[in-house]
């Protein structure tokens, strides 16, 4: 997978719980999603919840999309597709995409400059393969 400083994995877990909480339910689905992002990620089993707290708090506190795309935006396209892919699985885990995730997806790909095109087959991909 990807190779991230701690400091990386926390903001794109932060931005993973951003994408979460978008349809204002934050469920076990998604929490397991971005945990398993953050196991692939780093090497240390101990720090996961340690990362995961340190998202949580960084996410709460900050209204600001682009706090979490600058880490992603001068990053290649292997790991800007992998964040997107991780991104879509979260938002078609409760099988319904709705208007204000289309939109953040939209933005976020913007932000990173990533294509919208790559976008949506990522998450047809993901669609097909459930």
């Amino acid at each position: 997978m990807l190779k991230l400083e701690q400091k990386q994995i926390i903001g794109i877990a932060a931005l993973l719980i951003h994408a979460a909480k978008i349809d204002e339910i934050y469920s076990e689905k998604e929490k397991k999603i971005i945990i398993s992002f953050i196991k692939n990620n780093t090497e240390d089993s101990i720090e996961i919840e340690k990362i995961m707290s340190e998202a949580e708090k960084l996410e709460a506190n900050s209204n600001q999309l682009l706090d979490y795309t600058k880490i992603i935006k001068d990053s290649p396209l292997k790991t800007k597709s992998e964040i997107i892919e991780e991104l879509w699985k979260i938002l078609i885990s409760d099988d319904n995409v709705d208007l204000y995730e289309s939109n953040l997806m939209r933005r976020i790909c913007g932000l990173i400059y990533f294509s919208d095109k790559e976008s949506g087959e990522i998450k047809m991909k993901l669609i097909k393969s459930k």
